[in-house]
């Protein structure tokens, strides 16, 4: 084929796809005018018997082994047990806190400030999701855009099309056995393109990207609004006075979860220098596996393949990391895999993310220069996203929050778990998580419902709240004159 008809071809499949893109956005705002009709008629009871059916649709418990099953059979990424759990346990917590809330309507009221705030949709969300969570999280943002009012149109990668597609469909079949327009939940056709994707994002009114940092720069780049994530790679510290055993088994608990896909999964530890050998010694009791010296270069050699991650090891069991990294006879039955490391950087790859069984241990001299080590390694890479601290020293953890820049510091937790929302802590249930500008990020906040409502503010007088000259500028004028 001719150098002219190969470029008529791209041109006529990329006409085609936006064809296609268009017809689904088309049928999104259809579907979006009839659940305006429906709310008008049934209020918020409406809304929300929308978002619980969306949450039916994975939380049953059929359901949730299937899409498990699929997910994990499609992408080869993680482990069916931790995704019935993901597709569980995020759900259920998120329709807590959504059922919990209004979103349509009067939402608040400050007579004294002579506000009234009416929540109102932000229209059409074009949601580009990871190949890590495919049936959790197009749920989980589905859930939340109902529950303001809006549609949604899901655009997997193409590796995770084929186990997306049955959570979409199950969404579309719970809504329309409640009497809702299906597309109100739609999936981007197959094939997957960066070209239909991006069409996607600009014939939507908002972008919400979970996934690579190149497609969350191009939903940057898509002239619509658009809520991007960043890279984890979160560090934790073992303190001095934290309890060793149960910090060990949280941390095992979490790095293991799905095989550690999980952007909020432990990368590195940072043990203070008193406790490191006690702490490592409850690291393998529960679980965990210190590398031999030779063993660790072989990681470092063999977890990144020309500047990648291994697929061989990313989101696998710890059984394809004993084969990759031929590691001898004392690592069989482990859950993990720990190797030491002190320096950070480009030319240090275990300092950053890993998306696999290896966590990376640090040996601090005490907890200020812990606290450095955190602060280096998300300069490096992670920086915004979260760290956490096992202590009984709330003043440590204090201090964590106050000198590092991240969203979250976790306290006593497994990270994986609460980093994302937990029973146990306030923040709320997600599986999307801002990480400020400091990664570039225009929300610092688990994504949530108030990202898909806009607010219109009815302003009424009240009585003149003006301030004399001297109560302003007093204190400035008596230290530096006028």
């Amino acid at each position: 084929m001719g150098q002219s008809a190969m470029q008529s071809s791209d041109t006529d499949t990329g006409a085609a796809a936006a064809v296609s893109t268009d017809a689904v956005v088309a049928r999104a705002r259809a579907a979006m005018s009839a659940y305006a009709e429906q709310i008008r008629t049934g209020g918020q009871t409406r809304i929300d018997e929308a978002v619980t059916a969306l949450a039916w649709s994975i939380y049953r418990p059929a359901d949730a082994k299937r899409l498990a099953e699929i997910a994990v059979e499609v992408t080869g990424i993680g482990n069916v047990p931790s995704k019935i759990m993901k597709n569980q346990r995020k759900t259920f917590g998120t329709l807590r806190d959504l059922l919990r809330v209004k979103s349509t309507g009067v939402i608040e009221e400050i007579p004294e400030k002579g506000l009234v705030k009416w929540a109102k949709p932000v229209g059409i969300v074009a949601a580009v999701t990871p190949s890590t969570n495919p049936s959790a999280t197009p749920v989980n943002k589905a859930m939340m855009a109902l529950k303001g009012g809006n549609a949604i149109i899901i655009a997997p990668p193409p590796s995770a099309w084929a186990a997306s597609e049955p959570a979409v469909n199950g969404m579309r079949d719970e809504l329309t056995r409640i009497g809702l327009p299906a597309d109100l939940v739609q999936i981007l056709p197959a094939p997957i393109t960066r070209e239909s994707t991006a069409r996607l994002m600009e014939a939507c009114d908002l972008v919400v990207c979970t996934g690579s940092q190149k497609n969350v720069r191009q939903a940057y780049m898509s002239g619509k609004p658009a809520l991007g994530v960043g890279l984890g790679n979160a560090p934790v510290i073992i303190d001095s006075s934290a309890d060793l055993e149960d910090a060990a088994n949280k941390v095992m608990m979490s790095k293991t979860f799905d095989n550690a896909t999980s952007c909020s999964s432990e990368n590195s530890l940072v043990i203070v220098g008193d406790v490191y050998d006690a702490a490592i010694r409850a690291l393998e009791a529960a679980g965990g596996y210190m590398a031999t010296v030779d063993e660790r270069q072989r990681i470092i050699d063999r977890l990144w393949v020309k500047g990648q991650l291994n697929r061989a090891v990313i989101g696998q069991g710890p059984e394809a990391l004993v084969e990759t990294f031929e590691l001898g006879l004392a690592s069989k039955g482990c859950k993990f895999v720990m190797a030491t490391e002190s320096g950070i950087g480009p030319t240090h790859p275990l300092s950053g993310e890993k998306l696999s069984l290896v966590l990376t241990v640090y040996r601090a001299k005490d907890f200020a220069d812990a606290k450095k080590i955190v602060r280096d390694i998300l300069d490096y890479q992670g920086r915004g996203h979260s760290c956490g601290i096992h202590t009984k020293d709330m003043a440590h953890a204090r201090e964590l929050a106050e000198d590092i820049d991240v969203v979250r510091v976790l306290v006593n937790q497994a990270h994986t778990f609460g980093n994302g929302g937990g029973y146990d802590n306030g923040l709320p249930f997600t599986l999307t998580m801002g990480c400020g500008t400091w990664q570039g990020n225009a929300f610092s906040d688990n994504l949530n419902w108030r990202n898909f409502v806009n607010i219109t503010h009815l302003v009424s007088t009240i009585p003149e709240d003006r301030p004399g000259e001297e109560e302003l500028f007093g204190s400035y004028w008596a230290k530096f004159g006028k």
